[in-house]
């Protein structure tokens, strides 16, 4: 796949890898890297890719955004915060909840800032257990972005995310996992083949069912319960004419393992 400065970006059959490639700065986000990142996520998306892994080079997953890229001399204006999310964070948020594929993230160590914010926008996310999640932006002076002030309540309670949007404490990957905030924590000389299996089985699903599944769900926070069947009939309806669920369907009656296409 193409080459970047700032990630790495490979695909191995069905499985593509984004990996955040600033190790000596533990992956912190650049105005560069934002770019690549989002490139690299329409490329995968228009690939034949079926899950999509996205992790970090060396001892961090990543730790936000780069705070040396907003030094500024005295006398000089303030930066425009505003500018660099609507230009760069949320359509990156925006295209990751939107992939075609799944999207396993692998949290192979620290992750704060919007190191933290960026799994809530994944499928599933794994993560060491020696990793930690910190939600550092109360300690300079700022909200959580990258969709974490709408996410993280939702996922964790309104209190837990209080507390970690304003304290800006850090917890550990198993306290994560208790709390509901991520799929698994693993030991850590496990976590390469946790990964490894875990992409391998969502390669091999069907992936329309599974898409399909991520945005029912997400729908379902807005809507009452008459609203939801009828957005279950209408994939149901949908997904019932696809060729994965007459595969499945096939397999299941033949007593053999299916063998799903992705269509």
């Amino acid at each position: 796949m193409s080459d970047y400065r700032t990630i790495i970006l490979t695909k191995d059959c069905d499985i593509a890898r984004l990996t955040f490639n600033r190790p000596d700065r533990l992956n912190a986000f650049t105005a560069v890297m934002f770019g690549e990142v989002t490139a690299a996520l329409d490329e995968v998306a228009a690939s034949n890719a079926r899950v999509l892994v996205v992790t970090g080079a060396g001892r961090g997953f990543c730790a936000g955004q780069d705070l040396s890229e907003r030094k500024r001399a005295p006398g000089d204006p303030p930066p425009d915060l505003s500018e660099s999310l609507e230009k760069r964070c949320n359509p990156l948020i925006r295209r990751l909840v939107t992939m075609p594929v799944p999207v396993l993230c692998a949290v192979n160590g620290v992750a704060a800032g919007l190191g933290a914010t960026l799994p809530l926008a994944c499928d599933y996310v794994v993560a060491k257990k020696s990793a930690k999640f910190a939600y550092s932006f109360g300690k300079i002076g700022l909200v959580p972005d990258g969709g974490a002030t709408l996410t993280l309540p939702r996922t964790i309670g309104m209190s837990r995310a209080m507390g970690l949007a304003m304290l800006g404490e850090s917890i550990s990957a198993e306290t994560a996992e208790a709390w509901g905030m991520i799929w698994r924590a693993v030991d850590d000389g496990a976590f390469e083949a946790a990964i490894d299996d875990l992409a391998a089985r969502l390669a091999a699903a069907p992936t329309l069912g599974l898409i399909s599944t991520r945005e029912a769900m997400r729908e379902s926070v807005t809507r009452s319960l008459d609203e939801q069947l009828d957005c279950e009939r209408d994939y149901q309806g949908r997904l019932g004419r696809s060729a994965d669920y007459q595969e499945g369907v096939t397999a299941f009656t033949e007593k053999r393992a299916p063998k799903f296409s992705g269509r």
